[in-house]
């Protein structure tokens, strides 16, 4: 009340006070059809201040129910285009009008587009337009869109998209309708459960002509599968599988294939519908997220692909999707080529988190490492890598295949060489995980012989030479893998020639003698026995 005295009051406004005055007091044909042909022309700006005081002034009322009393069809038509420009109000203003007369204009442009789509042969195109965009201007308002979709008759109006000829127009207004409903919470199951409304979404969204039909069909789609509620019954859906997959592989617009692939992830995420997806259609949707988050020209839409497969990746899965041909090949690919760091960091958690779950048993072990190892160089992946290495190599059964699997300990090696003093937290990280893992690959008397190389024996002495405290548990990890590389005495001869190697032992040494002055227990921080020495001894005596 407040807002219509200010509008009323306001000297500005004085003329749109005056025509609704008209409208409401236009009795006969001739004097409606003039007052609804003036505010035609007068409403149709796009002033928000002034379609504001046209809804506060009471324009949508006078027009609503000036259209329940019309029963011409050029006459509906004008009526309809008048209150669409009304309602390109700001936010408040809407709301208040649809609290004065949703409940009266709401209904009775559900049924003049039933008047219009089903009880005639020739279609009101025009009237079915601006009505559309009245009920698009209300759901742009959230707090619109779960009224507006319990109104009965507005989900089986919306369901007529896909099989009514309508305009092209038309069918993408008709779709923007729905996707703002879908995008409520409030409306989210109540969708899902219309069945037929449901298939008819899918229809739009594979066979409709118009791509921005098929956009919005797809943004309904994503939004559906958002809710907790439908997760696990989408899934079940073999139509709505083949159609986020068709769309995320075949679309031209990047939107479409964006919220098509969201769909996915959104499914991926309910954990009782990750071995359907990974199942379905003998892994086309593998496939094709697979595809997108390598090829796809748009950074979001890899993004979210890479995090779909992460979604997926789980214990119950890991064997599946290890086995999918090129799909851990492609995500280490991804982890250290694209051009997008969080696309990198996506891919490289996928595929870590399906390393968690590889087993040395599994048929797709070798490829893994191949993986990780072409992964090691990706330069935002925040040690996670590295961590599986370390992991990896923590379990017996792993570490005679890891020790022998081609380029592994050069990668290892490799990461602990690059690792200066003056180096990044994040890299002594890397460095300190690769050098545990070397140790515990020194752990198995059976990769004594083969971890002794110029390589590994480089790392150690590189690690094993860090003089920064941030380098202590490099420090110590590498005179542990060389106490045990040392335990076959046949490798005691070349260790003990390898250049450096004898040095950074003695500083270990020299270290561990001052800890034992300042009367620091026998075990040093990191938990090790003091090794050094009986270690540099076993080696000058092989020389």
């Amino acid at each position: 009340k407040r807002k219509r005295k200010e509008f009323a009051r306001d000297p500005r406004f004085q003329g749109t006070r005056k025509l609704v005055d008209e409208l409401n007091k236009a009795i006969g044909a001739d004097k409606r059809q003039a007052a609804i042909a003036t505010a035609n022309v007068e409403f149709d700006h796009n002033d928000e201040m002034q379609h504001n005081a046209e809804l506060y002034l009471g324009a949508a009322n006078v027009l609503c129910l000036v259209l329940s009393m019309s029963d011409r069809e050029d006459e509906i038509e004008s009526i309809c285009s008048a209150l669409e420009m009304v309602y390109r109000a700001e936010r408040e203003a809407i709301i208040i009008s649809y609290q004065d007369v949703g409940s009266a204009l709401v209904p009775l442009l559900l049924r003049l587009l039933d008047r219009c789509e089903v009880g005639r042969n020739v279609l009101a195109e025009a009237t079915i337009e601006h009505i559309s965009r009245i009920l698009l201007h209300m759901t742009r308002i959230s707090e619109l869109r779960v009224p507006l979709a319990n109104h009965p008759g507005m989900l089986s109006t919306l369901e007529r998209v896909s099989t009514l000829p309508l305009s092209v127009e038309n069918r993408v207004l008709r779709m923007r309708l729905l996707a703002n409903l879908a995008n409520s919470d409030g409306n989210k199951e109540t969708i899902f459960e219309q069945s037929s409304l449901l298939e008819s979404i899918m229809k739009v969204a594979t066979l409709d002509k118009s791509e921005n039909a098929r956009e919005y069909a797809a943004a309904v789609l994503m939004d559906l599968a958002s809710h907790p509620a439908n997760q696990i019954e989408m899934a079940k859906i073999d139509k709505v599988l083949g159609t986020f997959v068709k769309l995320a592989i075949v679309e031209d617009k990047v939107e479409t294939r964006e919220y098509a692939v969201s769909g996915l992830q959104n499914l991926a995420f309910e954990k009782a519908n990750r071995r359907q997806l990974v199942t379905y259609g003998s892994g086309v949707v593998i496939e094709a997220l697979k595809k997108t988050t390598s090829m796809d020209a748009n950074d979001k839409t890899r993004r979210r692909s890479a995090g779909a497969l992460t979604n997926l990746a789980c214990d119950e899965t890991a064997d599946l999707m290890g086995k999918h041909a090129g799909l851990l090949k492609t995500l280490a690919h991804v982890s250290v080529s694209d051009t997008n760091d969080d696309v990198q960091q996506r891919a490289t958690l996928a595929l870590t988190k399906l390393s968690n779950s590889i087993t040395v048993k599994m048929s797709s072990w070798s490829n893994l490492l191949d993986a990780l190892i072409t992964a090691s160089q990706c330069t935002v992946a925040d040690g996670i890598v590295t961590a599986m290495f370390r992991v990896k190599t923590r379990a017996e059964e792993n570490r005679t295949s890891m020790a022998n699997h081609p380029r592994l300990l050069e990668t290892l090696s490799r990461i602990v060489l690059n690792t200066q003093d003056k180096a990044s937290p994040v890299a002594y990280k890397d460095c300190e995980n690769v050098t545990k893992a070397i140790a515990h690959l020194a752990n198995d008397p059976l990769n004594h012989k083969v971890i002794c190389n110029k390589h590994i024996l480089a790392a150690l002495v590189h690690g094993a030479s860090l003089s920064s405290p941030a380098g202590s548990v490099t420090r110590d990890a590498a005179i542990l893998a060389m106490e045990r590389m040392a335990m076959d005495h046949s490798n005691r001869p070349m260790m003990a020639r390898y250049p450096g190697m004898l040095v950074s032992i003695a500083k270990a040494t020299e270290r561990e003698m001052n800890e034992e002055l300042n009367g620091v227990p026998k075990s040093s921080a990191s938990g090790q026995p003091r090794l050094a020495k009986p270690l540099l001894m076993s080696l000058l005596v092989a020389m």
